[in-house]
């Protein structure tokens, strides 16, 4: 997801939408282990897009 889709949301969205991110990321790790991963770019997606919401909170947290 790109950084625009993230700056509507309100605080308590970004939130939940990191928890969510964190556990697919745990998922795929998973997947990865018993060897059931196909699309091994979703591990940099999905930690690109935990990192834009964390830089989102703490700009949200400032206001």
């Amino acid at each position: 997801m790109k950084k625009n889709v993230f700056i509507g949301l309100t605080y308590s969205e970004i939130c939940e939408k990191e928890l969510e991110l964190r556990n697919e990321l745990m998922l795929l790790r998973l997947k990865r282990k018993i060897g059931q991963l196909e699309k091994t770019h979703k591990f940099s997606e999905t930690r690109r897009n935990i990192a834009r919401l964390m830089g989102m909170k703490s700009l949200k947290s400032e206001d």
